[in-house]
């Protein structure tokens, strides 16, 4: 029986990796791409850091909303990103561009296109350019099945007796052998090696697939759901506010940063309200991949009960379930964290290719035991 249950294991692991493997390597080696993108932007755009002042200089913002829509009439700015106090407010408007302004003298530093060359490796990575219909569930159920593969792969490492020679074929590389022999120990030990940064890679990534497993998930760290789960919420009615736009942007910013943000408190979204009687949005607390969401009611602006308690404040369940994204990409443990999420990144890119030789070794092998060549007479 155990016999039985090990090769329908191994066939599934064979045929399942086969199927599969194109999206996984795809996946895998975006999400390399992906790890280091905020580094590569800074290195590439140096021109959009400032020189650091005292935070009583930085501009409201109604001043960099004046200063945009002059210098660019005809747009309608939405929001506004203030990244510290060493770097550029990025300004999202009605158009293909971000715009970087100086948040000390309003000037603007530069014109970023949004879909630039990480947007579409984003892009690959998470709907394989397909759009969200075709390509989000095509990823989804690809990262399921690697998810079975990492366990089926850890049942098929399994050495059978724990001597000294299993051992060292299971934890060692034979780099000396022949290539063939090499290639197998990349597949078998450096799967073995990244197997708990690629459970949760993958773990992660179907949380983010599919609403099912992101309840699942919840309720296995002791969530309890409540009705609706993850949907989205229908719009609030609230009581207008009688001031300008800009002076509610103002106060909200004013607000977050001085009551509110319990960490880089520069570090803020303010949106530009689009409506007197909707709830204003506005983001902070933005460290290690965690961000607080916060709803205002334009009235008085007070929090509404929509907006994001601090990872403090959140229960277990809730820090899991926020820290999702963190944990997905490696931002956990800052630069360490990356690292490490880029290595195993590029083991699991690496499995298919290693698997399929794997494969293709022994039908070679099975085809010339089938068909024996001819001996010559002597």
């Amino acid at each position: 029986m155990k016999s039985k249950l090990s090769k329908i294991n191994a066939w599934l692991h064979l045929w399942l990796g086969i199927g599969s493997g194109i999206i996984v390597f795809i996946i895998s080696i975006t999400g390399c791409i992906l790890v280091f993108e905020h580094e590569v932007k800074d290195l590439m755009n140096a021109n959009l850091n400032v020189v650091a002042q005292h935070e009583d200089k930085l501009l409201p913002p109604s001043v960099i909303h004046q200063a945009v829509t002059r210098a660019i009439p005809g747009k309608e700015v939405h929001s506004m990103w203030y990244h510290g106090l060493e770097k550029t407010i990025a300004v999202s408007m009605n158009s293909d561009s971000t715009v970087f302004v100086n948040p000390y003298t309003a000037e603007i530093v530069a014109f970023k296109d949004h879909e630039d060359f990480f947007h579409e490796v984003d892009e690959l990575h998470r709907n394989l350019m397909l759009g969200r219909k075709i390509g989000k569930p095509i990823v989804g159920w690809s990262t399921f099945i690697f998810f079975f593969l990492l366990i089926s792969g850890l049942i098929l490492w399994w050495p059978k007796r724990w001597n000294k020679s299993n051992r060292d074929k299971s934890f060692k590389i034979k780099w000396k052998a022949k290539f063939k022999r090499v290639n197998y120990d990349l597949h078998n030990v450096l799967g073995f090696y990244t197997l708990l940064i690629a459970l949760l890679m993958a773990i992660t990534g179907l949380v983010m697939s599919f609403s099912w497993f992101s309840r699942t998930v919840y309720w296995a760290t002791g969530g309890e759901q409540k009705g609706g789960g993850r949907g989205r919420q229908a719009k609030m009615v609230v009581a207008p506010s009688t001031d300008p736009a800009l002076v509610i942007a103002d106060n909200i910013w004013y607000k977050v940063r001085n009551e509110i943000a319990k960490h880089n408190k520069n570090d803020v979204i303010v949106s530009i309200p689009e409506a007197p009687d909707e709830l204003i949005y506005a983001c902070t607390d933005m460290f290690s991949g965690f961000w607080r969401d916060l709803y205002f009611e334009p009235a008085t602006l007070e929090l509404s009960a929509r907006s994001g308690k601090s990872l403090e404040d959140l229960s277990f369940p809730d820090q899991v379930r926020k820290l999702n994204y963190s944990l997905h990409v490696g931002a956990s443990l800052g630069l360490t964290s990356k690292i490490i999420y880029f290595i195993c990144s590029l083991v699991c890119a690496s499995l298919p290719i290693t698997g399929f030789y794997i494969w293709w070794g022994k039908k070679k092998k099975m085809k010339k035991k089938n068909n024996p060549s001819i001996q010559p007479v002597i």
